[in-house]
C-alpha cells in the first residue's frame, strides 16, 4: 500500500510517497481502506519534528482522522463487518491507503454523508464534544466563549452549542473569516487584532456584566488570562490548544475569588480505554444529531491527495475556515 511519510523534519516539502506492507488486523481490530482524511495542526507540528507520534503508531506517517470502508477484520471482532462505512480518530498513520483501528474506537458513518464529509467530523467533533460536554458540563442557556471559532474545532463547537441551546461568543483574528461564523449559529463575534488580545470587556457587555459560563480555548498563550477576566463566577475553561504559546502570566487571586475551573485536555496521548469511552459516548449522543441535520461538517476545501502539501501550506497561513479534507483516491 502507499503512504505519505516524513523524510526529515521540515515543512510540507519534506513529504514523500512510499510503499509499506498492508497491515494485518489483530483481535478486535479493523483494516480500513481510507477514502478521505483531513488535515490538522498536529500534522504540521509532527512534520516539523515538534509533536512525536505515540509509540504504537508509525512515527513517520501523519494523519489523525479518516473515513473509509472495512476491508478486513481481526479475530473476535463483532461491531463491524467487511464493507461497512466507518470513520474515526487514530494516533497517526491516516495518510495511507489502509490503516488499522480498534472497532471500539471506530464510528459508523452517518447516513447521507459521503467520505469527504465524514472525514471532516472525527477530530473536530470528538474534541469539541469531549471538552464542552463531557468535561465542561455544557448546559442549555449558557454563554460559551469559543476562541478560533472559524477553525475546524471552533466551528464544530459552535454547532454543538447551538444544538444544545447555548449561546456562543466567538473570537478570531480575521474579520473576513469571522463573517462566516453566522453560518453555524454564531451571532456575536470579536476580532482579536491586538497583542495581547482584548476581548473580556465586550464579552461582559454582551452578558450584562456577568461573563461567559464556559470557555473553549484553542489558542492558549495570552488568551488565558484575558479569558479568565471574561468568565463569570464559577466559570469553566477548557484549554485545548497552544498556538499562541505555552506560557503566560495569570492572576491567581482572580482564579480564587471567582472560583474558576481551568482544565487542560488532549486526545491523542490518552489511554486506549479512555478513547473507547469517548467514542461510545459520541456514538450515542452525537450521531443522532448528524442524522437529523442538527450537526454537520464545516469544510473549507476538498483536495486530491496530490495537493496535500498545498493544503498544509494553506493551513499554516491560517487561510482556512473549517476543515481541509483530502480525498484518498
Amino acid at each position: 500500500m502507499k503512504v505519505i511519510r516524513i523524510t526529515t523534519p521540515g515543512g510540507p516539502e519534506v513529504l514523500a510517497e512510499d510503499e509499506r506492507p498492508e497491515p494485518i488486523p489483530g483481535p478486535g481490530e479493523l483494516r480500513v481502506r481510507v477514502r478521505a482524511t483531513a488535515l490538522n495542526r498536529a500534522d504540521l507540528l509532527q512534520i516539523r519534528g515538534l509533536y512525536p507520534a505515540p509509540p504504537d503508531v508509525a512515527p513517520d506517517v501523519p494523519g489523525l482522522e479518516y473515513a473509509g470502508e472495512v476491508v478486513a477484520v481481526g479475530p473476535r471482532t463483532h461491531r463491524f463487518k467487511v464493507g461497512d462505512r466507518v470513520m474515526g480518530l487514530v494516533g497517526g498513520g491516516a495518510w495511507s491507503d489502509q490503516l488499522l483501528a480498534h472497532e471500539r474506537e471506530t464510528l459508523p458513518m452517518p447516513e447521507g454523508l459521503d467520505f469527504t464529509d465524514a472525514a471532516a467530523l472525527p477530530e473536530a467533533y470528538l474534541t469539541a464534544y469531549d471538552a464542552l460536554v463531557l468535561q465542561g458540563g455544557l448546559k442549555p442557556g449558557e454563554t460559551v466563549l469559543v476562541h478560533a471559532v472559524a477553525s475546524g474545532v471552533g466551528s464544530a463547537a459552535a454547532l454543538l452549542c447551538q444544538a444544545t441551546g447555548a449561546r456562543v461568543v466567538g473570537t478570531g483574528r480575521s474579520a473576513a473569516k469571522l463573517s462566516r461564523a453566522s453560518e453555524w449559529g454564531v451571532k456575536h463575534t470579536l476580532v482579536c487584532e491586538s497583542s495581547p488580545p482584548r476581548f473580556a470587556d465586550p464579552v461582559r457587555e454582551l452578558t450584562q456584566g456577568r461573563g461567559a459560563d464556559l470557555c473553549l480555548d484553542l489558542v492558549g498563550g495570552d488568551y488565558v488570562p484575558e479569558s479568565m477576566q471574561a468568565l463569570a463566577p464559577r466559570g469553566r475553561m477548557l484549554l485545548v490548544g497552544l498556538v499562541a504559546g505555552a506560557s503566560t502570566e495569570v492572576n491567581l487571586g482572580l482564579w480564587l475569588t471567582r472560583r474558576l475551573s481551568i482544565t487542560g485536555t488532549v486526545l491523542r496521548s490518552r489511554p486506549l480505554e479512555e478513547k473507547m469511552a469517548l467514542v461510545q459516548s459520541a456514538e450515542r449522543h452525537l450521531l443522532p444529531l448528524f442524522r437529523s441535520g442538527a450537526l454537520r461538517p464545516v469544510v473549507d476545501a476538498v483536495l486530491p491527495r496530490a495537493e496535500l502539501a498545498r493544503g498544509l501550506e494553506r493551513m499554516a497561513r491560517n487561510d482556512s475556515v473549517g476543515k481541509l479534507v483530502v480525498r484518498w483516491d
